[in-house]
């Protein structure tokens, strides 16, 4: 049975790790280079660096941070952010990314996930998708989740399987830094609908929902921000705690 991964996410605004609650309310939590660095010696399986703020003037600045990033780690990392172009993908990945993540852009232009995948392979496009339950229908969001769109999250994810991505970063606005668990029940959903791997994302608060999105939510692989970042939960202590309840895991 293939290990299920830990991946601390970095959301990174004007060269800084910020943390929020439902997309909203951000403080700072650090240099990413050196809570990269850390997260590395600690355990986690990968890295996300998501910049919140990216824009095209601002490429320059990212692309040398993740130049930054590259040396000081030794485990794979996802760069996304304001990624619209496979020249954008090219940089990127030249200044050290292992892989990238298109989330608004993907939308606006799905065949973009086709061209990546062709271009650099599949193993190498994460797909974001930020969703939120609307009266029982789960709608995908763009721009940080501030656009609804008319998409619903399980045809989209379907399409995104077939447009070449190699896995779905699936974040629940409804639980996003609530801490009160992962959204399981469509977790498992849309694992069992699709072949690549699903990222568990939104709402991490303790050990037992890391569990709950393995076994309930039948996810590959949890992402979590705050409980990292503040040191709420550590990694080690989650992966024996895991290993613990027959999980496996990568100690």
């Amino acid at each position: 049975m293939l290990t299920k991964r830990i991946i601390p996410c970095l959301d990174i605004k004007d060269g800084r790790t910020v943390k929020g609650v439902n997309f909203l309310d951000l403080r700072d939590a650090g240099d990413p280079v050196e809570l990269g660095k850390r997260y590395a010696e600690e355990g986690a399986d990968e890295l996300v660096f998501l910049d919140i703020t990216a824009t095209h003037e601002k490429r320059k600045t990212l692309i040398e941070l993740v130049s930054r990033i590259a040396l000081n780690l030794n485990i794979p990392f996802t760069v996304g952010g304001g990624i619209s172009s496979v020249e954008d993908v090219s940089a990127l990945l030249n200044a050290g990314a292992d892989k990238i993540s298109v989330n608004s852009a993907a939308v606006k232009r799905p065949e973009l996930v086709s061209d990546i995948a062709s271009r650099f392979g599949s193993q190498c496009v994460v797909v974001a998708v930020d969703a939120k339950n609307i009266n029982g229908v789960w709608k995908v969001f763009l721009n940080g989740g501030r656009i609804e769109t008319e998409l619903h999250l399980e045809d989209w994810v379907k399409q995104l399987e077939k447009l070449g991505a190699g896995e779905i970063l699936f974040t629940s606005m409804n639980h996003d830094g609530t801490k009160n668990g992962f959204a399981c029940e469509e977790l498992a959903r849309i694992s069992d609908m699709i072949s690549i791997p699903v990222i568990a994302s939104g709402g991490a608060g303790k050990p037992e929902h890391f569990l709950e999105a393995f076994t309930k939510g039948k996810a590959d692989a949890a992402l979590a921000a705050s409980v990292f970042h503040f040191k709420e939960i550590e990694i080690k202590d989650l992966k024996s705690y895991l290993a613990q309840q027959q999980i496996p895991v990568r100690l």
